[in-house]
């Protein structure tokens, strides 16, 4: 309310008009909410999965997960600790032996099949993001067709785990490199893309012939769980595939993970500040790492950019997922040239977002994730009115549909003092950054310890390379917003992690190369 009284009058009348507007004939979060009805309710697991079997912490104890566009209970899940990741660890170990002697095309066969389940059963487990992440249930679809690609990706590598033949240097020597699965690995994924950044590791995991622990979001278990029981028809063999849960406990979960000397990898997909930490006690076993952490991308748009291209662009960089992502735009520099004709296209199509229940028919957008992404975007847009930026669409909660839905926010007249210049969002809010020259909008971009994506619009070719290949990111767009594809490599630079997820490079995380040497061959006998 304060940030919203020191807005100018003008502000407050386009706010107080758009918002009106955009909730105008829409029922509470409350009265058009049900719990969505299954076409395979066994799909619906409340337990943990480890060594073939649907298991409940050994303590017995659970945690609650809540519908986060209702706070409406969905279910409980085990609340598990170190004992129960022991003896996940000792089923993927005694699983691997067996399993890394599979064949790459028996391997493949296993995760074509759990491939084609998933896209079978894609609609019940749409309707599990949407419940227990908020998703829209379209985007739901998306991402469960961009999960089960994976699948189908890795299971096309699995059988071409190629090694080398080396010429060597010592006359009667021959060497040659194979590729091994490097054993068991701990898997650490978040709540934005429950089925999506799962299979995004276990899918190269088991390709290479790894066995897996994996720790999926407290905040949303159901997704994986009903993954898990695809896998489990599909025919994963028993140990191969474990997953726990906690809350409370998750700490407790990942030191376990990290300090077993069994797991000999841990993928970890997160914030900069938890990816820090599981290094750190990562180091006395000596794992093989790969973290995909925080970002803090970039989107520029340069004057010679079409502009209906970038506003597009941008909205589906800064918005999907309602800015709950990790390759989100979140600082929109615009050249001074076309800046202002910008803000106004762009906010012509936030406005026209509309916001509410992921199963509502029409919803674009629904809730964050908890109350305390809402309060970190309400920070943020408070931070950025107090220093002087101009509010040109939303600004504040949406509490008529629910505590945890924020509306889709544009702000102008950013500057780089203000905290979105320096921190991720993740939420929906575009901060509006004007700039001059491409030498300065360069600099802006890298000023940051994360380097995870970037973004840029120009319509010349020279500009396109040079600008490319300026920026200090893992991943870069020109002229597009998506990036996302199984075929891409995934990952980032600086703090924002190492290690590359998807495309031809993803399995090589998950095995060790052997160099072979042989010996004293000589010449042909008898010559």
């Amino acid at each position: 309310m304060k940030a919203f009284l020191r807005t100018t009058p003008a502000v407050r009348s386009h706010i107080t008009r758009t918002n009106h507007l955009r909730l105008i004939s829409r029922p509470a979060a409350a009265s058009v909410h049900t719990a969505p009805e299954l076409k395979d309710k066994s799909l619906f697991k409340e337990q943990s999965y480890i060594n073939g079997q649907w298991v409940n912490a050994k303590s017995g104890k659970t945690f609650e997960v809540h519908d986060p566009a209702t706070g409406k209970l969905i279910g409980t899940m085990p609340e598990m600790n170190k004992d129960d990741v022991d003896l996940a660890i000792k089923a993927a170990a005694d699983a691997f032996p067996s399993f890394k002697k599979t064949t790459g095309r028996q391997r493949s066969k296993m995760l074509r099949k759990w491939y084609d389940l998933i896209i079978e059963n894609s609609e019940d487990i749409a309707k599990l993001i949407t419940w227990e992440n908020g998703k829209p249930l379209n985007d739901a679809k998306g991402e469960v067709s961009y999960a089960a690609s994976f699948y189908e990706w890795f299971s096309e590598e699995a059988p071409r785990l190629y090694g080398d033949t080396i010429p060597a240097t010592v006359p009667g020597n021959r060497v040659y490199t194979v590729k091994e699965p490097v054993g068991v690995c701990g898997l650490i994924t978040p709540w934005n893309f429950p089925a999506a950044m799962i299979t995004r590791k276990i899918g190269p995991a088991l390709a290479a012939g790894c066995t897996v622990v994996a720790k999926s979001p407290g905040e949303t278990p159901y997704t994986a769980a009903a993954l898990t029981e695809l896998g489990h028809r599909a025919g994963i063999p028993p140990g191969v595939i474990n997953i726990v849960t906690s809350l409370e406990n998750t700490a407790e979960v990942g030191g376990a993970i990290t300090a077993s000397d069994t797991v000999k990898k841990v993928s970890f997909t997160g914030s900069t500040g938890v990816g820090k930490l599981l290094m750190k006690q990562s180091a006395d076993t000596l794992k093989k790492l790969s973290f995909e952490l925080g970002g803090n991308a970039p989107f520029i748009v340069f004057d010679d950019a079409d502009l209906d291209i970038a506003v597009a662009g941008a909205v589906a960089s800064k918005f999907r997922s309602s800015g709950q992502t990790c390759v989100c735009a979140n600082r929109i520099y615009v050249q001074s040239g076309i800046y202002d004709a910008f803000a106004k296209a762009f906010t012509e199509k936030v406005n026209q977002f509309k916001v509410g229940p992921g199963f509502q028919e029409g919803v674009t957008h629904g809730p964050l994730i908890h109350d305390r992404a809402v309060s970190k975007v309400q920070a943020h847009v408070d931070d950025a009115v107090q220093h002087g930026a101009k509010v040109l669409a939303g600004g504040q909660k949406l509490s008529d549909l629910g505590a945890n839905f924020f509306a889709p926010t544009v702000i102008r007249d950013m500057t780089k003092g203000m905290k979105i210049s320096s921190e991720e969002t993740f939420g929906p809010v575009a901060a509006l950054f004007p700039f001059n020259t491409e030498a300065e909008v360069v600099s802006l971009a890298n000023d940051a310890e994360v380097g995870l994506a970037g973004y840029f619009f120009s319509k010349d070719t020279q500009r396109c390379y040079r600008v490319a290949e300026a920026l200090q990111f893992g991943m870069v767009g020109i002229n597009t917003g998506i990036i996302s594809d199984p075929a891409a490599p995934f990952g980032g630079v600086k703090h924002s992690g190492f290690g590359r997820e998807g495309s031809k490079y993803g399995i090589d995380e998950y095995v060790t190369v052997k160099t072979v040497t042989l010996g004293g061959i000589g010449d042909l006998q008898g010559s």
